[in-house]
């Protein structure tokens, strides 16, 4: 008779509570330009790696912009290293909006609340509690295992993801793969269906800043060449632009997938589907492919002027622009015709799409890995709307997906928690995630 395969222990189920409610207390706020100091949560982190004996490496390339940096030795020396990574930062929360203080790391109900519970102190935390419980187990993962806990995340990764990819590359020797945030999470559509969206791609990143200039004078004058005016028209012609739809491999995986679990005859691979059509026909399940089946532009910020009398020769707007892989020119040709003679615009930040294959044993484990804690769930792939550090880590190599598992109840609404208020994680969803991660990464 086969060995049973330990899990985890009961220590790490009480762990990764803990870990989530102490890190989200550590205040890590990413306001952007480099108002952050990451450092504490990282200290935090390297010591409870440093106990159990895995040996952490801190690096900055900004003081207190800190990531951590960790290697597990697998038991196969030829085999290809795994990347797991987390982010430490997070975005700004208002107390005043929040039932619980975003930063208190409360305990209640069962129920672990504040900024980052989901986005994502969580994943470090399980990350954390899983290679813990190996070390007091006496147990090895197959592959090396790289461990990754990142700054900068919430804003360019220049002091993050960027910094380790471009100037620590070594310490990512081997690695092939990643796991990091997004995937993996419980997704109830309706009454007695759970999906389990595991990320295999994510949209680029193309946040412009747009430039119009005309000229200056009095508010009182007519002025054919107001900058405002100007801006204000191609604004409002990006905002309003209908992108055309663009099918990439994973997006058309998982609309034959949902398809198939909906019992729509409908062939996905037809040059005549009708995308939007389907889309109607999945009803709530769309939303997990919906923002992914186009290239998106949305007006974000407006800065022009000082007084209300006076028109000014120039004026600023920034647009978040986000691109499907296979698009970039298009993108770029299409910004140039909504901009129009009289704005000019440039890339303010761009970053790659990423597309991973869905039909690769590494997607098939992952799939295994969450079926065999819900049976009754389904796996889907999806396309991520935004991006994470993975598209930083693609430039060593590694091929990301998004997997970090939590099964939540249905009425907890896991996409409206990000970046949104009163953030919060169910113990049972840590749990859970624990057991998938700890089963997962000793069968990768």
């Amino acid at each position: 008779m086969a060995e049973e395969v330990r899990g985890p222990d009961t220590t790490a189920l009480d762990e990764v509570v803990t870990f989530t409610s102490e890190l989200i207390r550590i205040d890590t706020t990413n306001r952007g330009g480099g108002d952050c100091r990451e450092r504490p949560a990282a200290e935090y982190v390297a010591e409870r790696l440093a106990a159990a004996g895995i040996e952490p490496t801190l690096l900055e390339r900004t003081t207190g912009r800190t990531n951590v940096v960790a290697r597990i030795p697998g038991t196969d020396p030829s085999a290809e290293a795994l990347l797991v990574h987390g982010h430490l930062d997070v975005v700004p929360a208002d107390p005043a909006e929040w039932t619980t203080h975003p930063f208190s790391g409360e305990v209640r109900d069962g129920v672990v609340w504040g900024r980052g519970a989901v986005d994502m102190k969580n994943m470090d935390a399980m990350v954390l509690a899983v290679v813990r419980s190996w070390a007091r187990q006496g147990i090895r993962p197959r592959r090396d295992i790289v461990l990754a806990y990142t700054a900068d995340e919430e804003a360019s990764a220049e002091d993050g993801s960027g910094f380790l990819a471009d100037r620590h590359a070594a310490l990512f020797e081997g690695c092939t793969e990643g796991i990091s945030e997004s995937g993996a999470f419980s997704f109830h559509p309706q009454p007695g269906t759970t999906l389990y969206p595991i990320a295999a791609g994510e949209r680029g990143t193309a946040w412009l800043k747009l430039t119009a200039h005309g000229r200056a004078g009095h508010g009182s004058k007519v002025n054919t060449a107001n900058a405002v005016t100007r801006l204000a028209e191609a604004v409002a012609r990006i905002g309003s632009h209908a992108w055309p739809v663009r099918l990439t491999a994973t997006v058309r995986a998982a609309l034959g997938e949902l398809a198939a679990l909906y019992a729509l005859d409908i062939d996905v691979h037809s040059p005549d589907l009708d995308v939007d059509l389907l889309l109607d026909k999945l009803g709530p399940a769309a939303a997990l492919v919906a923002p992914t089946v186009r290239n998106s532009s949305n007006p974000t910020m407006l800065d022009a002027g000082y007084k209300v009398n006076v028109i000014p020769g120039q004026a600023v707007a920034h647009i978040d622009g986000r691109t499907l892989p296979g698009t970039e020119e298009e993108f770029a040709a299409t910004m140039d015709e909504l901009t129009g003679p009289y704005v000019e615009w440039e890339f303010h930040h761009r970053e790659v799409a990423l597309e991973a294959p869905v039909d690769s044993p590494t997607f098939a484990k992952l799939r295994a890995a969450v079926e065999r804690f819900d049976p009754d769930g389904h796996v889907v792939p999806f396309t991520m709307s935004g991006g994470t550090d993975a598209k930083q880590f693609s430039r060593l190599g590694i091929t990301g997906y998004g997997f970090s598992p939590l099964r939540l109840p249905p009425e907890l609404d896991y996409g409206a928690l990000f970046h949104g208020v009163d953030e919060r994680v169910p113990v049972d969803a840590l749990h859970f995630g624990v057991r998938v991660l700890d089963h997962y990464l000793k069968s990768a």
